[in-house]
């Protein structure tokens, strides 16, 4: 049975912590708490589902290595029906776990041991950046190239008449690739405006989401015509 504690807050937004290792748990429900989130924290795997399915929580961040069960697996099974943040936060070193992860639809993969103010400063932004994706605009943008369009405003992506089903990370760096089509876009720049924090010359999270976007849009991912690579620059949506 998995361990459920509330701290809580005025705050509207609502974080749901899973973690095993309890010490630093607890620094990350302080830490989030002193941030004015309300904080939820659990143990393990086993209820995690439920919870996420009966409360109203703005981010889940999620141990991926979990006593009674996996993280990326409960990523994989709640990506579809829910519609906040996710943070996997694993020790995992690996390129491909990365990968992985970010496939099963998480928005940020951050690897430990993690400084609990870098997971608050990630967090924040995500919600900054999903509160303006979700905003209501009066404005609709549509852009088109050959058979693949891109509700801007609602948020809807259909390749050939049937719909692309992307995260809303992925959503924002395409539209962010589109919208200045034939251009060179650099990685700091999409890293800027698709995770509001500055580019550590490190994070290989676009690069991860590019290749994904090809796949998705059915692009070569050897020799693409739809998001090209340009050694050195950064990458370029062909018009």
């Amino acid at each position: 049975m998995a361990t459920v504690l509330t701290e809580s807050s005025q705050s509207a937004e609502h974080v749901l912590l899973v973690e095993d290792d309890e010490v630093f748990a607890l620094i990350m429900q302080r830490t989030l708490a002193k941030n004015g989130y309300e904080v939820t924290v659990m143990h393990d795997a086993p209820g995690v589902e439920a919870c996420v399915l009966t409360e109203s929580f703005a981010a889940l961040i999620v141990d991926g290595n979990l006593p009674s069960g996996d993280g990326f697996e409960l990523c994989r099974k709640l990506r579809p029906r829910f519609g906040g943040i996710i943070m996997l936060l694993t020790g995992r070193d690996d390129d491909l776990d990365e990968l992985m992860g970010l496939e099963l639809g998480a928005d940020d993969y951050v690897r430990k041991p993690a400084e609990p103010r870098l997971v608050l400063a990630r967090l924040k932004a995500h919600l900054r950046r999903h509160a303006r994706a979700h905003a209501p605009s009066a404005n609709v943008s549509v852009l088109t190239f050959g058979d693949i369009k891109i509700d801007v405003e609602r948020r809807e992506v259909t390749r050939s008449g049937s719909a692309v089903v992307l995260t809303d990370a992925e959503f924002d760096l395409l539209v962010a690739l589109a919208s200045r089509a034939g251009e060179i876009v650099d990685r700091d720049t999409l890293f800027q405006g698709t995770r509001g924090v500055e580019y550590d010359g490190l994070d290989r999270s676009i690069d991860m989401r590019v290749s994904r976007l090809r796949k998705l849009l059915g692009d070569d991912p050897v020799q693409p015509r739809i998001i090209k690579t340009v050694r050195g620059r950064g990458y370029l949506f062909a018009r």
